[in-house]
């Protein structure tokens, strides 16, 4: 994996009179989308990460495409976003499957993207938060550079189950792709082997990945939270503003619509929870990345006459006080997916101080202790989740020992000025060992 480092003036993007782990390091983040109203785990990820990059004086700034975008530059919370023309390389292509592909998994192409990474002065490495054409975008301007460049899995790549590799290639059923020649220009193929390092969120992609890529540098950097936002809330303003009732209790769930994320078993559970808690009240928070769910969703909520007891609220903006006071207008959270890498959202309630109910699958066990700060559930038995969601409103004490428990679990292990602290170090070390692209 080793190769002679670049010099320490090139590292430094020209800072060559501080010390090289004091330098400067400037950076371009690529993921495939980024925009406020379609915010998930990968976005706040990657806004954070760069938060803490600046706060400790490393330049960096947000490459990526126009995909449901509506400007080409911003600024949010203080991080530079350059958006850029890109294209699906397909023939036949609805508004419809665009649209879906926009929203999730969509393996696009973007030249100028590609132009600008190459012509962006003084960057020292380049972090793709994707892979494919994109990720071979960020190769191949890394490579002509001369300048390492890392990959973040966010999840889906290794550790992924079948029905959702199957809902992802959905969209593009139907189409004639004229975009290989492209991929195998730019090697795509060639994303994760030529990588300086490959960064997983989940130890579970972790592991995977260390198996399917021996040679390779495979690095677990965790999601993390920022611990001091999340600490304040106004409950009363998210009651207020969705008009729930404050007799209620509130079970909250922040994710994506979708059916990885699995809201149906709540629904499904919720009838079974007013029995024993009767003024339990299910909030289900997050983008609608599948349409066909959401539309599933309103269905069995209609037919189960649940309408006064669910509140579906399709996305806030990763800066609306609304989506942190509904964590301070909870009574319990919890995630029923049916995959998931990791689970960001549980250090948000944790960092609100909110106990938590969540499925034992994916990355969550691996930093999740059932009966300490968590307990855990089979996403697939509604009886069990019930029956978790009824103990923790009933029992106050042991819904105070789990929040208690997670939120120092939070501010110990996961504040995004750890993780960012982790983040630069590891970028450190490539640019002084690592092999460039």
């Amino acid at each position: 994996m080793s190769a002679p480092a670049r010099s320490r003036s090139a590292a430094a993007g020209g800072a060559a009179a501080a010390p090289p782990e004091q330098a400067p390091l400037s950076t371009i983040q690529v993921p495939r989308r980024f925009v406020r109203e379609e915010w998930g785990g990968t976005e706040t990820t990657v806004l954070n990460c760069c938060r803490a990059l600046l706060a400790a004086g490393n330049p960096t700034r947000i490459f990526t495409s126009m995909a449901l975008a509506t400007s080409r530059r911003e600024s949010i919370q203080g991080v530079e976003v350059r958006r850029f023309g890109y294209v699906y390389p397909y023939w036949g292509l609805d508004a419809d499957a665009r649209d879906a592909m926009d929203r999730k998994g969509g393996n696009l192409l973007s030249l100028p993207l590609l132009w600008s990474l190459l012509r962006e002065p003084g960057v020292a490495l380049l972090h793709a938060h994707a892979g494919k054409r994109l990720g071979a975008a960020v190769r191949t301007a890394a490579r002509l550079r001369g300048i390492p460049y890392v990959v973040t899995l966010h999840g889906g790549y290794f550790d992924i189950p079948q029905g959702q590799r199957q809902q992802l290639a959905e969209p593009y059923q139907g189409g004639i792709e004229w975009g290989k020649a492209a991929g195998a220009l730019l090697g795509s193929r060639r994303v994760l082997e030529d990588a300086a390092a490959i960064i997983c969120v989940g130890q579970n992609e972790w592991r995977a990945a260390r198996e399917a890529l021996p040679r390779s540098r495979v690095e677990w950097l965790p999601n993390g939270v920022d611990c001091a936002a999340f600490a304040a809330g106004d409950g009363d303003l998210f009651r207020r503003h969705f008009a729930i009732a404050p007799e209620r209790r509130l079970v909250l769930c922040v994710s994506r619509i979708d059916s990885q994320k699995n809201q149906l078993a709540l629904v499904d559970s919720l009838p079974g929870l007013l029995q024993t808690q009767p003024q339990a009240h299910l909030v289900l928070i997050g983008p609608v990345t599948v349409a066909d769910y959401r539309r599933q969703l309103e269905q069995r909520i209609a037919e189960r006459g649940l309408g006064g007891r669910v509140t579906l609220v399709p996305g806030l903006g990763a800066d609306d006080p609304l989506l942190r006071s509904a964590y301070h207008a909870a009574d319990v959270f919890c995630l029923p997916s049916l995959h998931e890498p990791f689970g960001i959202v549980i250090l948000e309630a944790w960092a609100a101080g909110l106990p938590v109910v969540a499925a034992r699958i994916g990355g969550i066990p691996s930093f999740t202790e059932h009966g300490a700060d968590c307990l855990h559930i089979d996403p697939s038995d509604h009886g069990q989740l019930t029956a978790a969601l009824a103990q923790v409103l009933a029992d106050p004490a042991l819904a105070r020992g789990l929040a208690e428990a997670g939120r120092a679990k939070a501010q110990r292990d996961y504040d995004w000025s750890i993780i960012g602290a982790r983040l630069l170090a590891l970028y450190r070390d490539i640019v002084r060992h690592g092999k460039p692209a």
